[in-house]
């Protein structure tokens, strides 16, 4: 039987699976950080103006792929860490598609937004929060495609603030005209934080 730190993790990494973003075609951001806002149309985020939010720590070198996607990636999960928050669910809920597909090593596979959404109400929000661990964030581009994310993260219970379980993760990212949708998650390696 999956614990309830595992089961957590499992619904968190799910939330990474499938986010919808208008990416502004307007001028590259500078490296650096960035945070998302809400689109006029309320459909996915848009990148804020170059220098606003805080952008993770990585040892791979700042590109307009790896800005796009680690803003992405943080607004994700910002919504996530935000779950009891009246709106946050939904705003979470609406950066993945209906056909999710997410893989995890203990928890099995998901394969429903709705179900997703509902294990994470059930089990994550007000209980713990995800943390991308700083300096492993790596992106990649896949040709014709989008983007492969990949690096760990840690997941911490609200309560007590202990961060104690961890897993690895890769996210294949889909990119249609300006509209960036995970369709792909992998978590894995699930294990105590370090």
């Amino acid at each position: 039987m999956m614990n309830k730190l595992a089961c957590a993790m499992s619904v968190l990494s799910v939330a990474v699976l499938s986010a919808c973003v208008a990416i502004d075609p307007g001028p590259k951001p500078a490296a650096g950080g960035q945070d998302t806002k809400p689109s006029a149309s309320g459909q996915g985020t848009k990148p804020p103006a170059s220098g606003q939010g805080a952008k993770p720590a990585s040892r791979q070198p700042a590109s307009p792929l790896f800005d796009t996607v680690a803003a992405l990636d943080a607004a994700v999960f910002d919504a996530f860490n935000k779950c009891s928050a009246p709106g946050e669910l939904q705003k979470h809920a609406g950066y993945f598609a209906p056909d999710v597909e997410f893989y995890h090593d203990e928890g099995g596979v998901t394969w429903k937004r709705s179900e997703m959404i509902a294990n994470t109400k059930k089990n994550v929000c007000g209980k713990f929060r995800r943390e991308l661990v700083p300096g492993t964030l790596k992106v990649y581009p896949l040709k014709n495609f989008g983007a492969i994310a990949q690096g760990e993260h840690r997941f911490c219970a609200l309560a007590s603030g202990k961060c104690d379980g961890m897993a690895d993760f890769v996210m294949v990212w889909r990119k249609r005209g300006n509209i960036w949708q995970i369709t792909r998650v992998l978590s894995y390696a699930h294990r105590p934080a370090e």
